[in-house]
């Protein structure tokens, strides 16, 4: 079997050697903690023109997210281990590790992690800006301790916050 290929660029075209894709080592990347979640920056919207903001959080045994919606961004959820409850709509899935979850703008979603555990989720902010709310609201991790639970006080002080990133709180209703 022969294939041809397509016509190929001419040797001064700038794509043979452009060199501005975005290499994030394992231990690279700005570390916040946020409701007993520690979350990394992985790579932000500053550093992508916008495209992207992609955040590595670790989630204790029954934190999570509150169940909202995002009114300027999609997230796509990549499990890295554990198990978590989500919330999509209406709907609780369970979900593990090596699952995905795409969520569009205006869909209620949380999330839960329900194993005995901490659990890792890889998140991919599109496009990206929301990873500045760890960023500007997070707390600096202090060696050999673990983030502290989100109070009610905190929450109320970052209220502003979320209203501002066109994030909407919708827990679950009460029957």
């Amino acid at each position: 079997m022969t294939f041809v290929l397509p016509p190929v660029p001419d040797e001064d075209d700038p794509r043979w050697t452009r060199r501005d894709g975005i290499f994030v080592r394992r231990d690279q990347g700005v570390t916040k903690w946020m409701a007993g979640d520690t979350t990394t920056v992985k790579i932000s919207a500053a550093q992508t023109g916008g495209a992207v903001g992609v955040l590595e959080t670790s989630v204790p045994p029954g934190s999570g997210a509150l169940p909202h919606a995002h009114g300027r961004e999609e997230e796509v959820f990549y499990v890295l281990s554990g198990d978590f409850d989500f919330v999509n709509g209406d709907k609780i899935i369970q979900v593990g590790p090596g699952d995905l979850l795409f969520v569009p703008r205006g869909n209620r979603h949380g999330f839960t992690n329900t194993g005995d555990l901490p659990a890792k989720l890889l998140t991919f902010i599109m496009p990206g800006g929301h990873e500045d709310f760890w960023l500007d609201n997070g707390i600096d991790p202090e060696p050999g301790k673990a983030a502290p639970p989100l109070r009610p006080e905190d929450f109320a002080a970052l209220a502003a916050e979320l209203a501002n990133q066109q994030v909407t709180i919708m827990p679950d209703r009460e029957p």
